[in-house]
């Protein structure tokens, strides 16, 4: 009782000490042990000697992250290697469908006759239409165009050669084909010929063609089938696009083709 009158402070000072600072005596004398103030160690000292330390923050982050990664990586290749499949087992299913099989004997835009060897070595993309075609057939050259203006534009990938076949001989003329061909891309080749020649060609490649009857200016519509072909240097049928495939999805296809072309001619 006397000690919590006259020394109040000290009683304040007191409850700040661990429980083990103070030994009493029976008498009810205080023997001083040892006086070390709670506050003189640091929130976390008691826990830090108690509990083992585990990897810092940082270092979890950093392990997060390269796991994170090594898994983007590994599903990038595998999706790689899909696509590549998918791809090998389209093209061989196209090749077995014999398109494009044989040779063709054509006259170009400058009046020189054309073979398909004269395109071994060289990647191709092929369209057949007509010159006198209201708006399909401008069209699809345009946006065959736009595939070998943007893969012209990528350094390191082999050019590529558009060329333009006519499935109406009668009125697509050399000349005609050289007016038609000068609005598009000025390595645009345009291929005309006979009607039988033309026909081969056509048929050699699946293309369906009719001409329509005439009005009274001897005006016709020639329907015909719509894709654009891709040829290998090869010169083999490696591809085709329907009109629903944009300039930007033919040319990441051609891309790919590129990218895995091995030659079987060598």
């Amino acid at each position: 009782m006397l000690l919590l009158v006259w020394a109040p402070k000290a009683w304040h000072r007191l409850s700040h000490l661990k429980p083990s600072a103070l030994l009493w005596t029976p008498g009810g004398k205080a023997r001083h042990v040892r006086c070390q103030l709670l506050s003189s160690q640091g929130p976390g000292e008691t826990g830090r000697q108690s509990r083992p330390q585990g990897p810092g923050l940082r270092t979890r982050l950093l392990i997060t992250a390269l796991f994170g990664t090594g898994l983007g990586g590994a599903w990038l290749a595998a999706r790689a290697e899909k696509e590549h499949r998918r791809q090998q087992q389209r093209t061989e299913a196209l090749r077995q469908a014999a398109v494009g099989q044989g040779d063709f004997s054509l006259v170009d835009h400058q009046g020189q006759a054309r073979c398909k060897a004269d395109f071994r070595g060289q990647w191709v993309l092929m369209y057949f239409g007509f010159t006198h075609c209201p708006d399909i057939c401008p069209d699809e050259l345009e946006k065959l165009v736009q595939v070998v203006r943007q893969l012209e534009a990528e350094p390191g990938l082999p050019p590529v050669q558009p060329v333009f076949i006519t499935v109406d001989p009668e009125r697509d003329t050399v000349a005609a084909m050289a007016r038609y061909v000068q609005d598009f891309h000025p390595r645009l080749l345009g291929l005309t010929g006979s009607a039988e020649q033309v026909a081969q060609v056509s048929r050699s490649y699946r293309v369906y063609y009719s001409a329509g009857p005439k009005d009274e200016d001897q005006d016709y519509i020639v329907d015909h089938s719509i894709a654009i072909y891709l040829l290998s240097p090869d010169g083999l049928f490696t591809d085709y696009y329907s009109r629903a495939r944009s300039a930007e999805q033919i040319a990441d296809s051609v891309r790919r083709h590129m990218a895995t072309f091995r030659s079987i001619l060598d």
